[in-house]
């Protein structure tokens, strides 16, 4: 008679997860200090979510960068207007829409950054500078210098699009704050999509998540970015029509010469 091997302590699964495994409970209810780790996490998140947009401090970064930049906004009027409006968060306002128009430079067909507030301005705030400082270099290894940032407020992620489509963009990059979690308020994603133009659907990005201090790397974040970037532009595609196989280049250089 086979004897089943001990259960690893619940503990081994906490050091693995910030996920909330094996909290107990005391009556019907949790642990005192279950429910205030809780009710602190669901706070930073629901700050994150309305913290303010320093757009004007990503602007100057952006063009100490060397980039050249705009500011625009969606036709979200208000915060509390862009959480109950998606839609109004995917199209610019008629004043940015000017503002963009008739702009096309020699270097818009390579990649245009967009960088959004989304649903956590904190994590914009923090990551998308030291994200683009990254990205830059690698890009421009790859002959893909991005001429352009746009930082745009009240924004969702199709706003990249329209931004794209009126910039004569070959390939938009639109990095944006994602919906807070309960142990990450502050994370970063990065979406990219070929030929931008409105209409398009998620199905015709390609997004890497989790960039945070707990999470992805700027270094590793900026790599995948720029291996898509070169990738989708060689291709002509993006969404499920590419995949991520940029871990295949780190795998490769592990294995002996044959």
């Amino acid at each position: 008679m086979q004897t089943q091997p001990p259960g690893r302590p619940i503990d081994d699964l906490r050091r693995l997860t910030p996920a909330r495994v094996g909290l107990g409970r005391v009556g019907a209810g949790l642990p005192t200090q279950a429910l205030l780790a809780f009710t602190l996490d669901h706070a930073r998140a629901r700050d994150a979510v309305h913290a303010p947009f320093d757009s004007a401090g990503v602007l100057a970064a952006m063009q100490a960068l060397g980039l050249r930049t705009f500011e625009v906004s969606s036709r979200a009027g208000s915060r509390d207007q862009y959480l109950r409006r998606p839609d109004l968060g995917r199209q610019l306002d008629e004043p940015s829409r000017q503002t963009l128009q008739g702009q096309v430079s020699d270097n818009a067909a390579k990649v245009v950054v967009v960088v959004g507030d989304g649903l956590s301005p904190a994590a914009v705030n923090t990551h998308a500078v030291e994200l683009v400082r990254h990205l830059v270099p690698k890009l421009a290894t790859e002959g893909l210098e991005p001429a352009t940032a746009v930082v745009a407020s009240g924004a969702r992620v199709a706003l990249g699009d329209e931004i794209g489509a009126l910039l004569g963009a070959r390939l938009v990059v639109v990095l944006i704050g994602e919906r807070p979690g309960l142990s990450a308020p502050q994370s970063l994603g990065a979406y990219l999509t070929f030929a931008p133009r409105p209409g398009l659907t998620d199905a015709d990005r390609n997004c890497i998540s989790n960039i945070h201090a707990a999470g992805l790397g700027y270094d590793e974040a900026s790599t995948k970015i720029a291996w898509l970037c070169r990738e989708a532009l060689a291709r002509g595609r993006s969404g499920v029509g590419l995949k991520d196989e940029s871990g295949l280049q780190s795998v490769a250089s592990l294995l002996p010469p044959s």
